[in-house]
């Protein structure tokens, strides 16, 4: 637990993106070309967009995770963000003659957003630092579910210690997935829940993938809201709270970062996702993505709004 008066101290493990984001009218068909309105360069990645929601949000985040070459553009460029977000960098770790992830993403006027992404398949042989190091002064953990390959050892040590773990799933996980077992909360998007438990439905996903593994079971549903299994395996929801979306991009990231947040300063799970949902809500009022995350005074008069 952090000492009474100070903010609690998270570490975020993923792999940072560079994204260029577009606003189009409409996805272009394809073999076609479309004009943008609106360009802009931001950093992303779902760990650090969740990073840079509890760093608003009022928490101490810290980072760990491969990056790009020290010289390469993309790296300075997301270094430059982070430090201005207050983010630890200490274990950002600059990998020689690699590149950091790129993005091209498509916003819809809806909200809606399609892109393409590339990550180099030699960042996944990233070395973390020592547990030692990476767990001092920590109240949880929360990490990108396509990194199990260099963290799981972490992650496991991590609950050793008593320490929370959340991982943030937004794609299908093989059932050996060893975050299966390293995690404390899995907080699933709809799609990736069913693929995962091959169901067709949200609820018996859960309730399938709960025979797996002693972890906190959710998926979000976007403006559905989110579907939860309790500690006595009954299926519960979480409203979304309604809003004029005009930018998707990151809002889950957002809703995982301030979960986290919301359970290391000691709620619980329906204070935390009726936390996150207002949070997630937000920031899908503005374009940015996890970087329009919003502040905590926004969220917590948006709650006391809607009491």
């Amino acid at each position: 637990m952090a000492a009474p008066g100070i903010a609690p101290r998270i570490l975020c493990i993923g792999i940072p993106v560079r994204d260029l984001t577009f606003r189009v009218e409409a996805v272009p068909d394809r073999g076609s070309k479309a004009n943008a309105s609106h360009l802009a360069e931001i950093c992303g990645g779902n760990a650090l967009n969740a990073a840079i929601a509890i760093a608003r949000l009022g928490g101490r985040v810290a980072f760990a995770g491969p990056m790009g070459d020290a010289g390469e553009t993309s790296s300075g460029f997301i270094r430059e963000r982070m430090a201005a977000e207050g983010i630890e960098t200490t274990h950002v770790v600059r990998m020689k003659g690699l590149m950091t992830p790129v993005s091209a993403i498509m916003i819809e006027p809806s909200g809606e957003r399609t892109l393409t992404i590339y990550r180099d398949p030699a960042l996944w042989t990233v070395k973390l630092a020592h547990a030692d190091q990476l767990l001092a002064d920590c109240q949880a953990v929360l990490v990108e579910s396509r990194c199990a390959a260099f963290c799981i050892d972490l992650c496991t040590e991590a609950r050793r210690r008593g320490i929370a773990v959340i991982v943030g799933v937004d794609r299908a996980m093989p059932l050996t997935d060893g975050l299966f077992t390293a995690a404390s909360h899995l907080l699933f998007a709809s799609e990736q829940v069913q693929e995962t438990a091959d169901a067709a439905d949200d609820g018996e996903a859960l309730k399938r993938l709960a025979t797996l593994t002693p972890a906190f079971l959710a998926a979000t549903r976007g403006p559905r809201g989110t579907i939860w299994l309790n500690e006595r395996h009954e299926l519960e929801e979480t409203p979304a709270f309604p809003v004029e979306a005009v930018d998707t991009l990151g809002a889950g990231d957002v809703f995982h970062g301030a979960f986290t947040l919301a359970l290391a300063q000691g709620g619980g799970v329906r204070e935390a996702l009726r936390f996150a949902a207002a949070a997630a809500a937000l920031k899908c009022t503005r374009h940015g993505g996890g970087p329009a995350a919003p502040q905590r005074i926004e969220v917590e008069r948006f709650l006391q709004n809607r009491l």
